[in-house]
């Protein structure tokens, strides 16, 4: 199927509801680690967004202030289905980790010195690290970064984590720099 054959269908609350649900069931790492899970849920299994819909909402989830879980699913979930599917969305998507959060903090106290649990956690990084590297590839395939545009993000990177630059400054400076090259290249 072609990217830009959108299958765009409504989805119900019920299922925006049970697909969040399995997605923050089974994600370790956070917001950014459930973005194969989602893409997988909703683009190829349900096809509910196309692959450039999905770069959409992602790119909103990301710009929104909060937690990026939830953004995706606000703006996946209304995409599909209004106010009722944001909210079906994001309940269901953080019913789990909440219940988890919950069992860990009231038991980890118990547990935290043991060095099983101080390896089990340490042998869990670098798996998260993949989950989250993995989409990254994709997601750049999908923005059509290429090789003559990939010194941007690596630039980016390299200006917050060497220089300290605050990603703010670095979003607002690829805007003017769009506009310029934009204006440029017309």
């Amino acid at each position: 199927m072609n990217t830009h054959d959108a299958i765009s269908a409504n989805a119900t609350s019920s299922q925006l509801f049970l697909s969040f649900f399995k997605i923050g069931s089974f994600t370790i790492g956070g917001g950014f680690a459930m973005i194969p899970l989602m893409e997988q849920e909703l683009v190829d299994k349900k096809r509910w967004l196309t692959r450039e819909e999905f770069l959409d909402c992602l790119s909103i989830g990301q710009a929104m202030p909060g937690i990026f879980a939830v953004n995706m699913a606000s703006s996946i979930g209304y995409r599909l289905n209004g106010i009722k599917g944001a909210l079906s969305a994001i309940v269901g998507n953080i019913c789990m980790p909440v219940l988890t959060i919950l069992l860990l903090a009231m038991f980890f106290r118990h547990f935290k010195d043991y060095t099983v649990v101080e390896h089990i956690f340490m042998g869990i990084r670098p798996a998260v690290v993949a989950l989250i590297a993995a989409p990254v590839f994709n997601l750049a395939k999908s923005a059509k970064v290429n090789w003559s545009n990939c010194w941007i993000p690596i630039l980016a990177a390299l200006l917050i984590w060497i220089w300290g630059f605050s990603p703010v400054w670095i979003i607002l400076g690829t805007i003017v720099l769009g506009i310029v090259y934009r204006r440029i290249r017309s």
